[in-house]
């Protein structure tokens, strides 16, 4: 145990007229919506990297924070997972997430870093037997090091692709034997900078069978969770094989994929590739591979990914609003992949942005269940699309031009535009949120 959040109690659901610091004014874990629970319904889970791992820099500056696990060695990895599952307990966090740089020391070979991943993985299952916060997800680092500078599966050497293979089998053997619910790769630095050194064509089928391996692994040593990637536009790489959901559904289905994998879509990175968090919840629930969510929010004045905890609760209940419409998460969860601000230095700040990020969910997720279960904006979606509903207007989906044509010329078909009432529909969400 540490001392690090000595004299932060346990955080506990007082209603929305609470006046203390660290409680739930919205988040109600028992509290049944749509005839589940809100803790059901939301999956909450803390993300190792930012939370325990990240020293508070940013690109113009170096390490803010100070954490008694902040050295090298096994100790201090053991100590780290002691804050961290300090942290869940005050938060009564149903899950966390891990890369495995986060949670283990780099060793002098490959064997060791292994060795040192599997010695914290027993440290966690010890720790997980007298605690309620399951592994959502666990996923491999592959962007940090140096050797990944130029990718991992998409790399010119085939040495960094069988290192970076032999990294995730370890990471996927890891998260099986903790009870994780899903797996995910992030290819922080599969794309390029430009085309003068790069081969489109071998690099995407170095990834497609990187992927086809992943999910062949995943079925022989029997792991039933869910494979999932997350879209990231950009953000380190200037052109990433993996923009967005659109980019993924495409690059699934030219590798025969898509019904093995889904994806996990992050706020931040919905709004680099210049769409709206929800557009891409739809998008992906559409296409049937809607899987998680990484929950966090960007700086829209900065213009890159700053990561920080949600704040804006009917932005979020818009993205909740389409994933209670996708029937809800099965294996998937909200993983708040945020960071405090690199002056936000004590202890409570972090117990603190959870809390304002659960509550913000929470407050999101009921106004989202509320709007569900109104109707409105799908009665007014189906009046729209009425007229499709006809069967001269089904029949037109099997016919061919020169028919439509004619049919148009004989009806003397003149079609008037009708209203999209945008106006009157946000008015609309805004009674709710």
């Amino acid at each position: 145990m540490t001392d690090f959040f000595a004299g932060i109690a346990p955080v506990r659901y007082e209603g929305p007229d609470s006046d203390a610091e660290l409680a739930f004014r919205w988040y109600d874990p028992d509290r049944v919506v749509m005839g589940k629970r809100l803790e059901d319904h939301l999956r909450f889970a803390v993300a190792y990297w930012h939370s325990f791992a990240w020293p508070g820099g940013d690109p113009f500056g170096g390490q803010t924070f100070e954490r008694p696990w902040f050295s090298d060695g096994m100790e201090a990895a053991k100590l780290k997972a002691d804050g961290a599952f300090e942290l869940f307990e005050i938060l009564d966090a149903p899950f966390f997430c891990f890369h495995d740089a986060d949670v283990r020391p780099e060793g002098a070979t490959f064997a060791e870093s292994r060795r040192n991943l599997e010695e914290i993985v027993d440290y966690f299952a010890g720790k997980m037997e007298t605690s309620r916060t399951k592994l959502l997800w666990g996923t491999a680092n592959l962007f940090s090091h140096r050797r990944f500078m130029a990718g991992a599966a998409t790399n010119p050497d085939p040495d960094v692709f069988a290192y970076a293979a032999a990294t995730v089998k370890s990471c996927m053997d890891a998260t099986h034997r903790l009870g994780g619910q899903n797996y995910v790769l992030w290819g922080g630095r599969e794309g390029y900078e430009t085309l003068l050194n790069t081969d489109l064509g071998r690099e995407s089928e170095q990834a497609g069978r990187f992927l086809s391996m992943v999910v062949a692994y995943k079925h022989k040593i029997g792991f039933e969770g869910t494979i999932l990637i997350e879209p990231k536009p950009q953000e380190p790489t200037k052109h990433q094989y993996d923009y967005d959901v659109a980019t993924v559904y495409g690059f699934l289905r030219r590798f025969g994929l898509e019904n093995e994998v889904k994806v996990n879509i992050e706020q931040g990175h919905a709004i680099l590739a210049g769409h709206s968090f929800e557009h891409e919840i739809a998008l992906a629930s559409s296409l049937g591979i809607f899987g998680s969510i990484d929950m966090n929010r960007n700086d829209y004045q900065s213009g890159w990914d700053t990561d920080q905890f949600p704040n804006n609760h009917p932005e979020v209940a818009l993205a909740y609003y389409e994933i209670l419409r996708a029937g809800g998460f099965a294996t998937g969860g909200t993983n708040f992949d945020a960071k405090l601000r690199r002056q936000s230095l004590d202890p409570v700040d972090l117990v603190a942005a959870h809390v304002g990020g659960m509550d913000v969910c929470a407050r999101g997720l009921i106004a989202a269940a509320a709007m569900l279960e109104d109707g409105g904006l799908e009665r007014l979606r189906a009046e729209r699309y009425a007229g499709w509903d006809a069967p001269e207007a089904q029949a037109m989906l099997t016919s061919d031009l020169a028919s439509i044509a004619a049919r148009v010329e004989s009806d003397g078909i003149d079609p008037q535009p009708r209203s999209g009432r945008q106006e009157r529909l946000e008015n609309w969400v805004n009674r709710f949120v």
